[in-house]
């Protein structure tokens, strides 16, 4: 944030006592144009994508990192400064059975939380390079992929697809993600993006380039939440200790760190505070589990999952002493029409990607097995808030 929009929120500031000023800017899940201390790693991937200026396509490339390293944040910022010059200096794709020579090659950022099949990626690449609309039915995937042909047939430049969270569970699979790099038009290379160093991968088998992205120095992330509590929260709502201790706590893990002040600040607000007090940010780091999901990952389920998920975030602990248990508390909430059935079998999915998680509970079971108690693997306060938000 510059200095002129510091200056014009201390002058709208009225004196109100609502803490929370503006969600998007607050969400963990919300991503700044320039992240911060992230210049070298934006250097490295501007030297890998110096060709496009050129017309030319660079090769592909493997962007490496923790959970929480602002891999995302960097990717998104640099594709979205990227998009308007592809777009304006180049001839528009008008139709995918005919492309027009292209001067710079596009760009098309896809998130593999979302696009998980080899139809919505090839759907992916294809709706972000052309004009008219991409049906979404009635067409195979095979005839996708042969429209996406067509498209760039002719194009020079081609294009750079930027692919997210490569090989988290629930995302596209890695060895699928092989095949489908392999059926693109040669004039067109990937960016993937992955928590994998890349020994771990077999994507970077076959990049030209890896670029490593780190955790956030300590003092880095205390300005993080510091400029993120200035732009969402009222006037000196947050103190400096405040983020100092959450982002010791955090141990460079952004994602953490905003969470945990998303979390002081919707519980200081449920208390009608003005500031957020220090109960609110020990409360906040009791309920961030270790390791965290990121809330991301969550909120980009389907709809059906995340109707589960947020029945269960208001479940008290006895009701999720057994997944049968859970299932039967979920079932009787307001608003959930699936059947038992279908929530039990949503359940053990999220416990496999590790969205939530199934504990051997304590409880006595003379009859075999004892049951599996259900925990959440992410903040259930910032779960609710953020889906209450978008509905």
């Amino acid at each position: 944030m510059d200095i002129d929009e510091r200056i014009r929120r201390r002058q709208r500031w009225t004196g109100e006592s609502r803490l929370i000023q503006d969600y998007d800017a607050l969400s963990p899940v919300g991503h700044i144009d320039e992240p911060s201390d992230r210049g070298p790693v934006f250097e490295q991937l501007l030297d890998h994508l110096d060709p496009v200026f050129d017309g030319d396509l660079p090769g592909n490339a493997y962007v490496h990192g923790p959970s929480g390293a602002g891999k995302t944040a960097v990717v998104t910022a640099l594709f979205a400064h990227l998009e308007p010059l592809s777009s304006g200096t180049q001839s528009v794709i008008h139709t995918s059975t005919r492309a027009a020579t292209t001067g710079v090659p596009g760009v098309v950022y896809l998130d593999t939380r979302t696009t998980t099949s080899t139809f919505a990626l090839y759907h992916g690449v294809l709706d972000g390079l052309v004009e008219e609309s991409v049906p979404k039915h009635g067409i195979s995937t095979d005839e996708l992929r042969s429209r996406l042909h067509d498209a760039l047939d002719g194009a020079r430049a081609g294009a750079v697809v930027a692919v997210d969270h490569v090989g988290e569970p629930g995302s596209a699979d890695t060895d699928d993600l092989v095949d489908v790099f392999a059926g693109l038009p040669s004039n067109v290379s990937w960016l993937a993006v992955g928590r994998d160093p890349p020994a771990q991968t077999e994507l970077a088998a076959y990049t030209a380039t890896t670029v490593a992205v780190r955790h956030y120095r300590q003092q880095t992330l205390t300005d993080v939440l510091m400029t993120r509590a200035s732009s969402g929260l009222a006037h000196r709502a947050l103190d400096h200790e405040q983020a100092r201790r959450i982002a010791a706590w955090a141990d460079g893990n952004a994602h953490d760190a905003l969470a945990a002040l998303f979390v002081a600040a919707v519980r200081a607000d449920d208390r009608d505070r003005t500031r957020i007090a220090e109960a609110d940010v020990d409360d906040a780091l009791a309920e961030l589990p270790q390791p965290s999901v990121s809330l991301g990952r969550v909120l980009a389920l389907p709809e059906n999952r995340q109707a589960v998920l947020r029945a269960l975030v208001d479940l008290d602990e006895t009701d999720r002493a057994s997944v049968t248990a859970t299932t039967e508390a979920v079932a009787a909430a307001p608003g959930v029409t699936l059947s038992p059935g279908t929530i039990k079998r949503y359940l053990y999915e999220l416990a496999e990607i590790g969205v939530i998680e199934r504990v051997k509970s304590e409880l006595d079971n003379d009859q075999g097995r004892p049951p599996s108690r259900v925990e959440l693997r992410f903040p259930p306060t910032a779960f609710r808030r953020l889906y209450d938000l978008q509905q």
